[in-house]
């Protein structure tokens, strides 16, 4: 079972759409606008994207743009557009597939099918990534990306992000970081946790200036915005 997030601003369309995925066993979601869309994937929790191209407030090709910012989910195009222009700029700007309105819901969900077996396959790269907002964790591999862009981490800034991201939203105090990452240097002092938020906010900013998601709470400790 999958979460599915369909973008579609045709509430008939988006109905039967719904319909299908759900009577598949997949949990389905609907946003009407693209902007409304996008804040649900930055969220997370989101295992593929059906966009429609002709939203009212963005095209869906500018969304789907935004999403490979930040996400490698698979993406869907259905869409009255079906000129082989639209289809090449659709699958250029990151989409997994497009299809043309109108269509068969029993061939879309053959097709979500196909992409989420891909994704899961073992071995697949995309399978071992969990997307947490605008970050995804590869837990085996020990690797982060944040905002489209893998990290270049050492061991001690890998943990204690991973740490962070365990748990977003919560404040974790300097004493709860220094035990869940420095199990095995029990004499590092308390100022090595400021110094490596220091250097993994720098990593972060070098992959998207616009945000900070590591926030500061004043003789608490540090929480991750994700």
């Amino acid at each position: 079972m999958a979460t599915i997030l369909i973008i579609e601003d045709e509430a008939a369309i988006a109905d039967a759409v719904l319909y299908a995925l759900r009577a598949e066993g997949h949990v389905a979601e609907h946003c009407l606008l693209g902007r409304e869309g996008l804040a649900r994937l930055r969220a997370g929790d989101i295992d593929l994207a059906i966009l429609d191209v002709g939203l009212p407030d963005m095209t869906g090709f500018d969304l789907c743009r935004s999403i490979r910012e930040f996400s490698a989910l698979p993406v869907i195009f259905l869409t009255a557009r079906g000129s082989e222009i639209d289809k090449v700029l659709g699958l250029e700007l990151g989409a997994d597939d497009y299809m043309v309105k109108p269509f068969s819901p029993r061939e879309l969900v053959a097709r979500v099918r196909a992409r989420l077996r891909r994704v899961s396959a073992p071995g697949g790269d995309a399978g071992r990534w969990r997307e947490i907002g605008a970050f995804a964790h590869d837990v085996a591999g020990q690797r982060i990306r944040f905002a489209g862009q893998e990290l270049a981490l050492t061991r001690y800034e890998y943990l204690l992000l991973a740490a962070l991201l365990a748990r977003p939203g919560a404040i974790l105090s300097r004493e709860r970081l220094m035990s869940d990452v420095w199990q095995d240097a029990p004499d590092t002092v308390d100022r090595t946790v400021d110094t490596h938020i220091k250097t993994l906010r720098g990593k972060l900013r070098a992959a998207d200036a616009s945000r900070d998601p590591i926030q500061t709470h004043r003789s608490l400790g540090y929480s991750l915005k994700a």
